[in-house]
Formats: structure tokens, sequence, C-alpha cells
């Protein structure tokens, strides 16, 4: 399916994470088989999603998946063809971010989010605003919410079987990322108390059958929340990691109105804390030393178009 047809068809395809509709099944049991499946959250012990999809598609005629709805974490009983199935479970609880791309290709199988629109914190279009150089040509995507996935395969239901238990194994598959901008330099003159950054360099999806990040990369937009008395800037937020096959640059650019009107972005190259990170699925990016321009006046009006950016590109003491 054409990912460009997807991301209009968001509503659509996060219906199909929510709704409970699948094919019609045979549950005369001369040709079907009870199935209870069971979940097991031995990989994410702290998971806690109100319900799961479980879609399981026919390895010998490569027919459309059969989906399945379960109410809480834990699984429970269906009734499936006799057959041989690869099964791909994920969570199917607030999941309004996600667009699907191919759901009746195990192998791909992938799950990525519609373009950012607007940034957040000062209600900027997306396509206004200054890039930093090199990313110009990314697509401005959203980012993600939790996501837990587990793929099993050579799931045999023989036509000699009259009960069977499948066992998943999910395990969260979204990375988590902090940024911290400490010892900001006059953030007293900064309009707000929020301001808006992106990341380049960003996985746009999540392969569920190949249990790896997409190789296409996007730039992500993210809030920071800024902390005068501390004088820091700091964000949290999820992304799909780094792309599978290249390796682009991970540009974190900010985004401020100051009390005068005036407009600054700042852009630093994080790439080799991205990449350096310890653990790949929780990734700290730490910037230090960020100096604020002193406004011409503090009482100046605050001006909404984006005419006129001022920029600075700070090199990182790694």
């Amino acid at each position: 399916m054409n990912k460009l047809l997807l991301l209009t068809y968001m509503a659509g395809a996060a219906g199909m994470l929510t709704s409970c509709e699948h094919k019609d099944l045979c549950y005369d049991h001369n040709h079907a088989v009870k199935v209870n499946v069971v979940f097991d959250w031995s990989n994410a012990p702290d998971a806690d999603p109100a319900s799961m999809v479980l879609y399981m598609f026919d390895a010998a005629t490569g027919s459309d998946p059969l989906r399945y709805i379960f109410s809480g974490k834990d699984g429970g009983p269906i009734t499936l063809p006799f057959g041989t199935y690869s099964g791909l479970c994920m969570n199917s609880d607030d999941t309004d971010w996600a667009c699907l791309c191919n759901p009746d290709d195990v192998d791909g199988f992938e799950i990525m989010t519609a373009d950012a629109e607007e940034l957040t914190a000062y209600s900027i279009g997306t396509r206004s605003i200054p890039r930093a150089s090199g990313t110009e040509s990314e697509r401005m995507a959203a980012t993600p919410g939790m996501l837990w996935s587990n793929r099993q395969d050579n799931i045999e239901l023989p036509v000699t079987a009259t009960e069977k238990t499948i066992t998943l194994y999910p395990e969260e598959v979204v990375c988590h990322y902090t940024v911290d901008i400490l010892d900001v330099e006059n953030l007293t003159y900064l309009h707000g108390t929020e301001i808006d950054g992106t990341i380049s360099g960003m996985s746009e999806g999540y392969l569920h059958g190949q249990n790896r990040p997409a190789d296409e990369h996007v730039t992500m937009p993210f809030t920071l929340h800024a902390d005068d008395e501390a004088r820091t800037l700091h964000a949290e937020f999820l992304t799909f990691g780094e792309s599978a096959s290249t390796e682009p640059a991970h540009m974190l650019t900010v985004y401020m109105y100051l009390t005068d009107g005036s407009k600054w972005y700042y852009t630093f190259d994080v790439t080799g804390q991205v990449r350096s990170a310890a653990d790949p699925h929780h990734v700290h990016i730490t910037v230090s030393g960020l100096k604020l321009p002193k406004p011409l006046s503090t009482g100046g009006g605050f001006i909404t178009d984006v005419d006129d950016w001022q920029t600075q590109q700070i090199d990182l003491d790694m």
C-alpha cells in the first residue's frame, strides 16, 4: 500500500487498531481449533496496556490476516482454522497517533505517524519554520505513543489438534528520548514557559514483522519546558529510534520567542550523543551553556509571524 495514501488514511488506519472487526471464521469443529492466546509480559514487566490486538497470518495461503482484539493485557480464547501461522501482536489502546502501512504483509507491516503540521508551544506551522542545514528534505513527522510488539512464527494448528495455547512475548519497541539544556543565560527573557524543539534523523516508523526501525528518516518535533530558577530547558518524548540502514545526522533545533517579539532558533549537532548512547532505547541528550540575547526592550508586543528568524549554530564540546 502506498505510504502517501496511508498518511491521508490516518483516521481509518487508527480505527483498525481500535475496532473489533475481522474476517468471518469457520467455527465448524471439523475445520477449526480452539486456541488460548497468552501474552507473557516478562520482557516488559511494567507494561499495562488496556487492550491488545493479534494478527494471524496464514503462512500457506498468504491471505489477509485474521485480527482479534483482547480487552486487557492477558489474552484469551479464540477459534482458528487449521493451518500454520505467523502471529503479530501489539497494544491497541491509545493508538490514535498510529498509521498502518502494509498490514496484510507480515514482513512489511509498519506502524508510523502522520505529518506534524504545527509546533505545539507557539502554534507555528512546520512548513514555515527554518530547518537545520541538511535536514530540509526530511518529512516533519509526529512523535509516536507507547508501543509494545512481538512476532511468533511456525504456529502449527494441525487437523488433529483439539486445543492449542499460543504464547507471545510483547516488548517495548519505541525509544525514550530526554533533552536537557543546562546553564541557560537570560532565560527570564523567554516569552512563555515552553518552547519548541525538533530532532532530525529519526526513523519514520517501526517494522513489526522485522523487529526493527524503518529505513526512512524524518524530523520529529517536541516541547521543552523552561525552569527559570534552575536555568534549564527539559523535554521527554518517544521516537522509533535511529533509522535502521542509514546514518543521517541528528540535529537538535530549538525555536523561541523573546519578550521583545524577536524570534531565535539554535541548532546543535547531537549525532555523537545519540549514536553513543549506552541504551539506544533510552537516549539522554545534554546541551550546556546556551546564552540567549537580551531583548531590545522587555515590554514589546508578541509577534506572531515567522519572518526574520535569527539563528545560531552551536558546536558542542564532546
